[in-house]
């Protein structure tokens, strides 16, 4: 599969540093998107059905609201890796994941239309990245903050790599706080 280098820091917004951190620096970026899709369907598939409603504390996401925002978050910084990919440099906007969340309707999907549409989406995105021109990696944008000032840098491999990372700082965050003990 395609090498990515993986990011250096400049080319993604400093939040975006826990997430790089959890991915290694390997240029597999797209083999791990993958692997890392396979390991979270087969974990979240082996749990009982009722810890996919769980919260581990008020105001915090179901695992399958998790789920959906993973696909969502995907989706949203795919498009942007494209729309740089292109040349695009027009600054886009961010998006408001715990209304996203709270409208996703997660909770009353069955697990196997979560995973179909994770599934579509994840190899939509793999696909993506592997048939951008090489030169196409190193080309960014900025996205643009809640009261409209310019903000966090990204280039296409940065965001190649956002999505990985995200999903493992979630997956992580499943695995340390929704078990019960």
């Amino acid at each position: 599969m395609r090498r990515i280098d993986k990011p250096v820091p400049g080319e993604y917004p400093e939040y975006s540093k826990i997430y790089m951190d959890l991915l290694e620096d390997d240029g597999k970026v797209l083999e791990h998107l993958w692997t890392n899709f396979i390991a979270i369907r087969d974990f979240v598939y082996s749990l009982p059905d009722e810890m996919l409603y769980y919260r581990y504390a008020a105001g915090k996401w179901t695992i399958k609201e998790i789920l959906v925002h993973l696909i969502d978050d995907e989706r949203i910084f795919a498009y942007r890796a494209l729309r740089y990919a292109r040349n695009d440099a027009t600054p886009l906007h961010g998006f408001d994941q715990d209304m996203y969340a709270k409208h996703s309707d997660a909770n009353n999907r069955g697990l196997d239309s979560i995973f179909e549409e994770y599934e579509t989406v994840r190899k939509s995105t793999i696909s993506l990245f592997k048939n951008l021109p090489d030169e196409s990696f190193m080309r960014g944008g900025e996205g643009i903050d809640h009261d409209g000032s310019i903000i966090n840098k990204r280039t296409v491999r940065g965001l190649a790599y956002h999505i990985a990372g995200h999903e493992l700082r979630h997956f992580n965050i499943i695995k340390e706080r929704y078990l019960i003990k």
